[in-house]
This record gives C-alpha cells, sequence and structure tokens, in this order.
C-alpha cells in the first residue's frame, strides 16, 4: 500500500516538476513497501540512499531557480527542505546502526506529512509564483 498516493492537487503546472515529483513519491511508496522489521537490509539502507540523493538534487535544482529569481520566501522554502532532509538522515542512521523499532512507520508518516504539506504549500505558492 503506498504511503503517498499522487493527486492533483499536488500538481504544479510545470509538467516536468510534476513528473519528477510522482517519480519520488513512486520511488518513495517502493522503498516503504520493501522496508521490513529485522536486521538492517541491504536494499533498505541502498534505497534510502538512493532517496537521498535523488531529493537531496531535486531540491538544489529548485533552490537554485529560487535564488536566481530572488524568491521572497527562499528562506522558509529551503528550511523545509532541509526538515526532511535531516528526517531521512535520522531514518537513515537508525537502519546503519541496528535501531529499528517503528523506523518503517516513522519513515512513512513523517514523508507523507511532509510531502503533502509541502507540496501543497511551499511548491503550490513557488510555482504560482513563477508561472509554470
Amino acid at each position: 500500500m503506498p504511503i503517498i498516493e499522487w493527486r492533483d492537487d499536488f500538481k504544479t503546472g510545470d509538467a516536468s516538476v510534476d513528473h519528477e515529483h510522482q517519480e519520488l513519491i513512486e520511488l518513495l511508496n517502493t522503498l516503504y513497501d520493501s522496508m521490513v522489521e529485522g536486521p538492517p537490509a541491504d536494499d533498505t539502507v541502498r534505497g534510502l540512499g538512493e532517496v537521498f540523493v535523488r531529493i537531496s538534487a531535486h531540491f538544489a535544482l529548485e533552490e537554485r531557480e529560487m535564488r536566481e529569481a530572488k524568491y521572497a520566501d527562499y528562506p522558509a522554502h529551503k528550511d523545509d527542505h532541509e526538515d526532511l532532509l535531516d528526517q531521512i538522515r535520522d531514518i537513515m542512521d537508525a537502519y546503519e546502526v541496528g535501531v529499528f523499532g517503528d523506523q518503517r512507520d516513522a519513515f512513512g508518516d513523517n514523508l507523507q506529512n511532509w510531502f503533502v504539506n509541502h507540496f501543497k504549500t511551499h511548491d503550490a505558492k513557488l510555482h504560482r509564483v513563477f508561472g509554470h
């Protein structure tokens, strides 16, 4: 069962950004479905690393666009990006040292809440301002 389902209200109006967001959601859903409790699985650790790298790259491009446009809400938007990256790093660290507990649930809940809120607030506003 996916933790995040693509919805029309996530659309930014920019087809390439929407496609990239859909790919990120698919990657997160695939990783979430493969996560199981127990000893760290190499696939899970690699999957978390791939999620981190892909999201970091997406954020870097988005942040560059905001800086170049002198986007007024850049600091708050960037802070929201950093919050998600910190959450993913914390989960990666927990997996790598063998701490599990409810990490799968925490991973799913945090990402679901963050992405839904970020898409509907920060990204929607950003893309309205840029006219995408």
